[in-house]
């Protein structure tokens, strides 16, 4: 098994981090006032558990946001379906992450956030929950965690792993403390081929690509809450996962392409849900009349744009949809996201040209007619106003969609014969 060596710069880490640890608690609850942690599960984040550890095996997996965390819903399901003995401890590290993961995770799969990279939480995280093998998605390279979990003699994995070029470049900066921290992994299996050759570059040693936002099943649908959106009686429009920056060009698109038609609703569903009511007040500066889900208000024949400030409920939202236009790609610096989830629904899809992060998802959509990047504003009116006025258009990019995303888990099968070796022996029955 793999192990870090001892390197000048690693010391010095876990050096700087111990002697700055003791100020973790004063700046978590700074953190917890401002709304970034969760101020009744601080104990977590210094390493210090709020549930208990069953007894057994246990394998524990790890995705910072909510992109990462919720790529691991089929990894859960895989691992649960071959090895129904392991206890699996999922961990995460942002208040909105969590919150969807209680929504989504299966009822005997333990959430707990991840501890703050110090040496004093690392050993009380390991200490408590003993892993037996860990499995970190993207590029979640904590180097005291993973020094104290090597000592542990705990396995490795770094799967869908990926890494941006600046962050290569920061990396390559100390190239020694980068090789030492990837040739801990056991496993490394590469998100793209981009990653595979900066990951490479590195120093790792890589296996076959796997990118677990390519696999899963749809997101869960209300069932209620879909029909009382289609017993509107309007088309809809969904602005999907918006960023500051999106609504204002997205709504002057959807009022130009719905302009002088018959009534069209737009859903706006911001990214980070505690945005809704600034999205609500910068739609009503541009003329509708808005609508909140989370203050409970209802959408009435004079509303014209609803806010879906809500977790959980994407998917009903998806499901009514007559055309859904994706967030994180009409500003820069984002990088798009995941239409995946969207595309499980057979929904039509409009992406912006900002999608650095799902550049391969989205160029392979393109070629299989799946999905319509609009390049500019005057593209995304064209668009909208296209899928409206062509209903069997929408209906077959919805298909092209559902099933290219259909195609894409056969790696996850092939992946899983890489990561059994990790995992603990079954007990002697």
């Amino acid at each position: 098994m793999s192990r870090i060596p001892g390197t000048l710069p690693l010391a010095l880490y876990a050096a700087a981090t111990g002697l700055l640890e003791p100020l973790a608690p004063t700046l978590l609850r700074r953190r917890a006032r401002a709304g970034k942690e969760n101020a009744q599960r601080l104990h977590e984040r210094l390493g210090r558990p709020t549930r208990a550890r069953a007894d057994g095996p246990l394998v524990w997996l790890h995705g910072v946001s909510v992109g990462e965390s919720l790529s691991l819903l089929p990894l859960i399901g895989a691992l649960r379906a071959r090895r129904p003995d392991l206890n699996i401890l999922v961990t995460s590290g942002t208040v909105t992450s969590a919150e969807v993961l209680s929504r989504r995770l299966p009822a005997d799969v333990i959430h707990q956030f991840a501890p703050i990279d110090a040496p004093g939480a690392a050993a009380g995280f390991l200490g408590n929950w003993r892993p037996d093998a860990a499995l970190f998605v993207e590029s979640e390279l904590w180097p005291n965690l993973i020094q104290a979990a090597t000592a542990r003699g705990v396995r490795l994995g770094l799967v869908s792993a990926r890494i941006t070029e600046d962050s290569a470049k920061g990396w390559g900066r100390a190239p020694g403390t980068a090789r030492a921290l990837l040739s801990a992994f056991d496993l490394i299996l590469p998100q793209d081929d981009a990653t595979a050759a900066r990951l490479t570059r590195l120093g790792g040693t890589l296996g076959p690509a796997l990118n677990l936002k390519l696999v899963g099943d749809p997101p869960p649908v209300d069932p209620a809450l879909a029909a009382e959106l289609k017993t509107l009686g309007r088309p809809i429009v969904l602005a999907a996962s918006t960023h500051p920056g999106e609504e204002r060009p997205i709504a002057e698109a959807f009022r130009t392409a719905t302009d002088g038609g018959p009534a069209v609703l737009l859903v706006v569903a911001p990214r980070h849900p505690d945005r809704g009511p600034l999205v609500a007040e910068e739609l009503r500066a541009l003329g509708f009349t808005v609508a909140r889900r989370a203050a409970g208000e209802a959408v009435t024949p004079a509303i014209t744009a609803y806010v879906a400030d809500t977790l959980g409920e994407l998917g009903a939202f998806y499901a009514a949809a007559d055309a859904v236009v994706m967030g994180g790609s009409f500003v820069e610096g984002i990088g798009g996201h995941n239409p995946l989830e969207p595309a499980r629904l057979g929904c039509a899809i409009v992406t912006g040209p900002h999608v650095f992060n799902a550049a391969e998802i989205y160029a392979g959509m393109v070629d299989d007619c799946a999905v319509i990047e609009a390049a500019d504003p005057a593209a995304l009116v064209r668009h909208i106003r296209g899928l409206l006025a062509n209903p069997e258009i929408a209906r077959r990019v919805g298909e092209a969609a559902e099933a290219f995303a259909g195609r894409q888990g056969a790696a996850l099968a092939a992946a899983m014969t890489l990561i059994e070796p990790l995992l603990p022996a079954r007990s002697a029955a």
